[in-house]
């Protein structure tokens, strides 16, 4: 290793050398063991690739366990009437599901408590429990042959020839090379094909500002049936306990940009996911931003539980039960892929030859400055929408596809598929096209598309009544 300082300011460049052992090469890497990861893992790995998923974290899951979001959003079409998204989702919920933790989501109507009380777009979400995800999501990654290695966060892309053929990340262990024929970028962030030299957008066009971040965190000791009696008795406000939030705003007891008390009922009896900090003007990919949401997040939350206990029914004596690991993002970095998402496509319903998901999500997007947005129907989104393969491919990068929140969308288009069932989706999608673009020796962008689609479809997703050529290339 060698060291030459140039300045002594804080900030200025250092050049740093070192060499750095490969301890990895693979078929297909994965990167980021949240929803798309453990779905490209999964998939990448059943469809015969040597497959590693590299993770940050001490357990998988993203969102779903550090980021104690929940429940997972509507996997049906906007009117609750059709399951979309199935495949990997799907067995991960039924093996939740027999354990006792989870509930399928065809057993949540709109409206529930479940579901925060809410109508729109909110039929058909997946109460679970985080502590299921990380023992059955683990699971069926070893079962599918998956290696998988935590504790390791990637700080660097290698790329050679305009391809992307690996990551140099930082551990316990110290730094690592782990190489790979094809990348598979499911970091939320699109870190590894940023860092590789993609194109991308982030936040608003009109200012650049991403939707807030939220602390999500959990209370006991509720009142349940209080709850719903005063939901029940309070049915015109706009959301959960709103007008009790007005009161309070006007007294002095509510600080927090919200309209309402984002509320949703876990499976177990007096706790609840709360889902009502906001943290507006902050960036998920700049450390210093993170650690402001870290600190406020959780300022709030102490704000919130004292405001709980004073003003709603059935909070009188709650609990903090425990805040998430990490601070949930909702926004930051989207891919320019071969082909960018419209909220015009949503709305739509337009069909694409290379459609590798199918959602029903409404447009979900919170307000960067102020307590406005939400799914709140601005946009009319058709019933069921579809997700293109080319919404995966960077453009003009080589080695790498990118699943989940960072897929190549605009920034009202990506405020729909951003949640957790569509990435699971995107994920099972890109590991297989991983794996088939290994397998043919081609590149990711020319894995043949009714291949990859027929691939699919046997392991369980449905990409509608279309006719599907037999999966030969």
């Amino acid at each position: 290793m060698s060291v030459q300082e140039n300045g002594n300011a804080a900030g200025s460049p250092m050049h740093y050398e070192a060499e750095i052992p490969v301890v990895d090469r693979c078929d297909v890497l994965v990167v980021g063991a949240g929803p798309a990861g453990i779905a490209a893992a999964i998939s990448s790995a059943r469809n015969g690739a040597q497959t590693t998923l590299i993770e940050k974290n001490g357990y998988i899951g993203g969102n779903l366990t550090a980021g104690l979001v929940g429940p997972c959003m509507t996997s049906y079409s906007l009117d609750g009437e059709q399951q979309l998204i199935k495949g990997v989702f799907e067995e991960l919920i039924l093996r939740m599901e027999e354990m006792g933790g989870a509930l399928h989501p065809s057993k949540i109507p709109a409206g529930s408590e479940y579901c925060g009380f809410i109508v729109y777009g909110h039929a058909r979400v997946t109460p679970f429990d985080p502590e299921a995800v990380k023992l059955c999501a683990t699971e069926m990654l070893l079962e599918a042959g998956v290696n998988l290695r935590l504790h390791t966060f990637v700080t660097d892309t290698i790329v050679e020839e305009g391809a992307v053929r690996g990551v140099i990340t930082a551990s316990k262990s110290g730094l690592e090379a782990f190489m790979a024929e094809v990348t598979v970028d499911c970091s939320a962030d699109a870190d590894v094909a940023v860092r590789g030299g993609a194109g991308y957008e982030q936040g608003r066009p009109a200012d650049g500002l991403t939707q807030p971040m939220t602390m999500f965190f959990r209370v006991a000791n509720v009142d349940d049936d209080a709850v719903r009696a005063y939901i029940s008795e309070h049915a015109d406000d706009y959301r959960p306990f709103a007008s009790i939030v007005g009161q309070a705003r006007e007294a002095g007891d509510f600080p927090i940009e919200r309209r309402g008390v984002g509320l949703y009922k876990t499976l177990e009896p007096g706790v609840w996911r709360i889902n009502t900090t906001r943290l507006h003007r902050l960036d998920g990919t700049n450390v210093r931003d993170l650690t402001t949401g870290e600190i406020e997040g959780r300022r709030q939350v102490a704000t919130l539980m004292r405001f709980f206990r004073k003003w709603l029914p059935g909070f009188e004596r709650a609990l903090l039960l425990d805040t998430a690991a990490t601070i949930g993002v909702r926004e930051t970095r989207r891919i320019i892929g071969d082909y960018v998402l419209t909220v015009e496509d949503l709305c739509a319903g337009r069909e694409f030859e290379d459609v590798i998901a199918l959602c029903g999500y409404p447009v979900d997007i919170h307000s960067p400055t102020d307590d406005g947005g939400g799914a709140d129907g601005t946009y009319q989104t058709a019933n069921v929408y579809q997700i293109p393969y080319r919404c995966l491919v960077p453009a003009g990068l080589d080695g790498v596809l990118v699943a989940g929140r960072a897929l190549s969308a605009t920034h009202e288009a990506q405020g729909a598929t951003r949640v957790m069932p569509p990435s699971f989706a995107m994920g099972e999608a890109a590991g297989a096209a991983a794996a088939l673009a290994v397998r043919d020796h081609v590149r990711p962008r020319d894995v043949a598309i009714p291949v990859l689609q027929k691939t699919l479809v046997q392991q369980g997703a449905y990409l509608g009544t279309r006719e599907l050529e037999p999966a030969t290339t």
